[in-house]
C-alpha cells in the first residue's frame, strides 16, 4: 500500500485502471473531478464565507431605521434570499453531476458488453478468456459511477442541510420590530 505514495507507481497505477474501464471511464474521472471541486468550493464557503455573508445581510438589516413598511419587508425578504442564493450556488450542479454519474456508469456496462458481443461474433464460440475484458469494461465504469454518485449524494444532503439552516437563521437574525 505504501508504495502507491510513489507517483510513478500512483500514476501506473491509474493509467491501468482507466485502461481496463475503457473510455467511458475516463469522462466518469473528469466528470468526478470536477463534481469534487464544487463540492471542495462548497467546503470552504461553508467553513469561512458563509459567516461573512450572514453578518453582511445582519449589518444591512441593523442600519436601517425603518423596519415596519412594505418597503422595509421587501428589504428584509431580498437579503434573506441573497443570502440563500449564495449558500446554494452549487448545490444544482452538483446534483446534476451526482444524478450523470451511475448514467455514465451504465454507458460504460453497455460499450463493454457490446465489445464482449463483439469477441463472441468475431471467435463465433463464447469462450470465457475472450470475454472477460469485455465483462472488465462493463463492471468498472459501473462501479465508477455509483461510487462517485454516492460520494457526492453524502455532500449534496449535508449542503441542503446547511442551506436550510442558514435560511432559518437568518430569517430569525433579521427581525422585524
Amino acid at each position: 500500500m505504501l508504495e502507491l505514495l510513489n507517483p510513478s507507481i500512483a500514476f501506473d497505477a491509474l493509467r491501468d485502471f482507466l485502461a481496463a474501464g475503457g473510455n467511458v471511464l475516463v469522462i466518469i474521472m473528469v466528470t468526478t473531478f470536477f463534481m469534487w471541486a464544487l463540492i471542495v468550493e462548497r467546503l470552504m464557503y461553508w467553513s469561512s464565507a458563509h459567516a461573512g455573508v450572514a453578518k453582511r445581510a445582519q449589518r444591512a438589516w441593523a442600519a436601517r431605521s425603518d423596519h415596519k413598511s412594505w418597503y422595509a419587508h421587501a428589504i428584509r425578504e431580498r437579503l434573506i434570499s441573497e443570502t440563500v442564493q449564495e449558500a446554494s450556488r452549487f448545490n444544482n450542479v452538483i446534483r446534476a453531476l451526482v444524478a450523470v454519474t451511475p448514467l455514465l456508469g451504465l454507458l460504460g456496462t453497455v460499450t463493454g458488453m457490446v465489445e464482449v458481443f463483439d469477441v463472441m461474433a468475431v471467435t463465433g464460440s463464447s469462450n470465457a478468456r475472450l470475454m472477460a475484458a469485455g465483462i472488465s469494461k462493463a463492471t468498472i465504469p459501473t462501479m465508477a459511477g455509483l461510487v462517485a454518485s454516492l460520494s457526492g449524494l453524502i455532500f449534496i444532503n449535508a449542503f441542503d442541510r446547511n442551506v436550510q439552516k442558514a435560511s432559518h437563521r437568518i430569517s430569525d437574525d433579521l427581525l422585524i420590530e
